[in-house]
């Protein structure tokens, strides 16, 4: 009987030391999680609440880094942002969804290679990626040279230090972001519900307002912020492309950061830029959800 019990015992201690495994696993990645994540943003966020004297010495307290900020051009900066991180999201789902919907539906041999083609340029670096773009789209560049050609136009357009080609490289490098996500899900997609749509005389379009789009609404959602919450922060794209005629969040981030004496004020600003993203992702994806249930309406 005692041999019977100790037997049971070691059957169950194995069985919860299996069950610790993935814990036992999961612990270098919280680690490396807590020190190189929640560590220092909790040094941004007391950073922009604590003041030191000229030696050095804690003071205490205080809102003055805060309210340093709290003026129209901030602001402005802010809201220049946010535009620019809707406009390249809302770009880059117009653009992602029918070539998704090719992908998961039409693609057929060709998939593999049009998903080839999607991946590749995260296998280059970001910055050959930005100077390929600067022989595109300059005065002697291929699509002045391009459109030339096809009498569009008479002489070289000033491409490059605009917004336009700010834009055409956000789109450019956040696309594959948008595509992934929305494949995935439609590859998944029972076909079998369009046929009983097509069946039920429902069109093309009806098909897609009423069975696609709601039905694959959690990898838009996913698509679009992972291309809205770093199109905020962006800063060498609007840095490279846009010649640094407009500043955005990112460019005041870095000024106030690398600056000798001022990194407790690129912490509040942070922090401020930080609050403005996430009620503004919060009224996305609110907007989202309203439209696409107006989609099944």
């Amino acid at each position: 009987m005692a041999k019977r019990e100790c037997g049971a015992v070691r059957e169950m201690k194995k069985i919860f030391l299996f069950r610790d495994y993935p814990f036992a696993i999961g612990i270098p990645a919280i680690i490396f999680q807590m020190l190189f994540f929640y560590l220092p943003l909790a040094i941004l966020v007391v950073g922009s609440f604590i003041a030191f004297g000229e030696e050095g010495r804690l003071q205490g307290f205080t809102l003055e880094k805060l309210l340093f900020f709290m003026r129209a051009p901030y602001f402005k900066v802010i809201g220049y942002s946010l535009l620019l991180a809707s406009g390249n999201a809302l770009l880059c789902f117009l653009i992602a969804y029918p070539l998704a919907y090719y992908l998961a539906f039409r693609g057929k041999r060709i998939k593999n290679i049009l998903l080839f083609l999607l991946i590749v340029p995260f296998w280059t670096n970001f910055l050959l990626h930005v100077y390929a773009w600067f022989f595109v789209l300059e005065r002697q560049g291929f699509l002045n040279i391009f459109l030339q050609k096809l009498g569009l136009i008479h002489e070289p357009i000033a491409f490059l230090n605009s917004l336009f080609s700010v834009m055409v490289m956000m789109v450019y490098y956040y696309l594959p972001f948008m595509v992934l996500p929305i494949y995935s899900s439609l590859e998944k997609f029972d076909t079998r519900l369009i046929e009983a749509s097509y069946d039920l005389g429902a069109s093309w379009r009806q098909t897609m307002k009423k069975v696609l789009l709601p039905l694959s609404s959690r990898s838009i959602k996913t698509g679009f912020f992972l291309v809205y919450i770093p199109s905020f922060g962006e800063f060498a794209i609007p840095e490279l492309m846009g010649g640094d005629r407009q500043m955005f969040v990112g460019s005041v981030v870095a000024h106030y950061i690398l600056g000798d004496t001022t990194g407790s004020l690129g912490a509040a600003f942070t922090l401020i830029s930080c609050c403005a993203l996430i009620i503004s992702a919060t009224i996305w994806f609110k907007l989202i959800d309203y439209l696409l249930k107006r989609c099944v309406k």
